[in-house]
């Protein structure tokens, strides 16, 4: 059991440095996205499917409430939470467009949209981003593997080095705290 704890707390740290490597550019020009969005009214649209939904809603707390400091809420909100707008559209149009549709509803030019995905071609995410994209929002993906479908479409995918979703998923919450926290050490 041991091996077993010390192999996953080793492949936990070889992926946090290559993340951190091939991505702290690209996480800087997000937090810039974001902060330059809130600041001038916008907010941040974020969803993603199972655990990537839980990584929205979490990220959206953190920004609505605080990260670590005391400041002003900030406009988040995640697309997983709305039960009744989840499965009325799923029923009425199809699970595919879950998030495009809300998109739809409540995005404006200048928000930005935060689609979560592990291998970064979730169907129904790349309808939400597209839709996001139509609006007129800056699109920030968070992926692994190599990107998927999110490559083309996002202005900034900050895709994890790692074909193993634990290890992806794992760092997409490193990827969200830290957003939160510049955020937070930037915004007006």
């Amino acid at each position: 059991m041991q091996s077993v704890i010390e192999s996953e707390f080793n492949a936990h740290l070889k992926t946090t440095q290559a993340t951190m490597n091939a991505i702290s550019t690209q996480l800087e020009m997000a937090v810039n996205l974001c902060t330059n969005s809130l600041n001038n009214g916008g907010k941040i649209l974020i969803f993603g499917n199972g655990g990537s939904a839980a990584d929205a809603q979490h990220i959206a707390a953190e920004l609505v409430g605080r990260y670590k400091t005391e400041r002003r809420g900030l406009a988040a909100i995640a697309l997983t939470t709305d039960t009744s707008a989840l499965t009325s559209i799923g029923n009425d149009y199809g699970y595919e467009f879950i998030f495009s549709r809300q998109v739809e509803a409540l995005a404006n030019k200048n928000d930005i949209a935060i689609g979560i995905s592990t291998g970064g071609s979730s169907t129904n995410v790349i309808n939400g981003l597209q839709a996001a994209k139509n609006s007129g929002c800056q699109l920030i993906g968070f992926s692994g593997r190599q990107g998927g479908k999110m490559n083309d479409l996002c202005d900034i995918n900050l895709v994890i080095p790692s074909e193993d979703t634990p290890r992806i998923q794992e760092m997409h919450i490193v990827l969200g705290h830290t957003l939160c926290h510049l955020i937070e050490q930037t915004i007006d």
